[in-house]
């Protein structure tokens, strides 16, 4: 009996050690707040994370096998992209906004810039459907992995069974994007005590928690509310932003609030992307507010900075880079699993 029990024992614990492996632990730096994303929902996983990889720069997900996730979010630029101002789609359509960045996604409730999207496991559906990005429908993107090889070994690697289903994948392409975690930039490390400040980039952390921080709030410098941030309407795109979904005037050029980490990567900015370099959105900050009804009460009145202070606050923000995080091979297109270039993607031979 005592055998038995011994026997028992040691095989929970092998057990127990496999479920330990199989599951990934998702890790931040103890200066972030806790993430809001429901992680027991949606147990992470190594298999699940690499299938949500794999997926995320397949072009597979669109109608014409053109256009992947990666297509408009690029890892070199943070997964934002910086070739044009509007999203690019299928049959050489430009889309209706600038590609924003992902990453820090595990902190965020609200998607899009307008806000149409509530939860992160049903935000991909937005550009699948979209007839300028994707113009592809769930039913059809669920066939054609269901008749893929490589999909079913990788469907079966992260659930145990090669069944392919729409709340699978989509919550896979979490995964893989809950991952993106952006918190090794010059400013981790110094608030790691790992690092300091020059004299100029402390000046510029001193204006930008003066004039910015209510918005940007650190340590991922953004609310990741949304805001009328001053920009006159593009006459061309009439984009009103949050008004869009909920038809109230109240939401009129409302925006959500992008992160301030990584902008030497992510131009151009703005979600038009009207602006291309930094100094000229520190022109429209202190210069180029148009009042509006709606207007932001921080902006009610211009940021007065001078040429030197303009310096200074670019200074620290350049300290929100985080090269670590671009270049993270983690994040990269999967070679290993389809031995081709992004542009050559073998979509169709599976």
């Amino acid at each position: 009996m005592k055998k038995q029990v011994l026997v028992l024992s040691a095989l929970v614990t092998i057990i127990s050690l496999f479920a330990f492996t199989a599951k990934h632990v998702f890790l931040y730096p103890t200066h972030f707040p806790k993430p809001v994303y429901h992680f027991n929902n949606n147990t992470l996983s190594k298999a699940k994370i690499e299938l949500g990889r794999v997926l995320f720069y397949d072009p597979i997900l669109s109608k014409d096998g053109s256009i992947s996730c990666a297509s408009c979010h690029s890892s070199y630029n943070a997964f934002a992209h910086t070739d044009h101002d509007l999203s690019h789609g299928i049959n050489d359509q430009i889309g209706f906004r600038n590609a924003p960045a992902l990453f820090n996604l595990a902190w965020q409730q609200q998607f899009m810039w307008d806000g149409a999207i509530n939860h992160l496991d049903m935000q991909a559906l937005a550009p699948i459907a979209h007839p300028k990005e994707m113009g592809e429908n769930l039913t059809d993107v669920v066939t054609k992995l269901q008749s893929s090889t490589l999909y079913k070994t990788l469907f079966k690697n992260a659930y145990h069974d090669s069944l392919v289903t729409g709340e699978r994948l989509l919550k896979a392409m979490s995964q893989f994007q809950l991952t993106l975690v952006s918190s090794e930039s010059k400013y981790d490390k110094v608030i790691k005590k790992q690092a300091s400040f020059t004299e100029q980039e402390q000046r510029g952390y001193t204006l930008f928690k003066q004039h910015c921080n209510s918005c940007h709030t650190e340590p991922l410098f953004s609310n990741y509310t949304f805001a009328n941030n001053g920009l006159p309407v593009d006459s061309t795109l009439n984009d009103f932003g949050k008004m869009n979904i909920t038809r109230k005037k109240e939401d009129s050029l409302l925006f959500k609030i992008p992160t301030l980490r990584n902008l030497s990567y992510t131009f151009p900015y703005m979600h038009d992307g009207r602006f291309k370099k930094l100094n000229e959105v520190l022109h429209h900050y202190t210069q180029g507010i148009k009042p509006s009804a709606t207007l932001a009460v921080q902006l009610k009145n211009n940021i007065n900075l001078s040429p030197y202070q303009k310096t200074d606050l670019m200074a620290f923000i350049l300290t929100l880079n985080d090269s670590a995080f671009v270049f993270n091979p983690n994040h990269k297109y999967p070679h290993q699993v389809f031995g081709a270039t992004p542009n050559n993607i073998p979509t169709n031979k599976r």
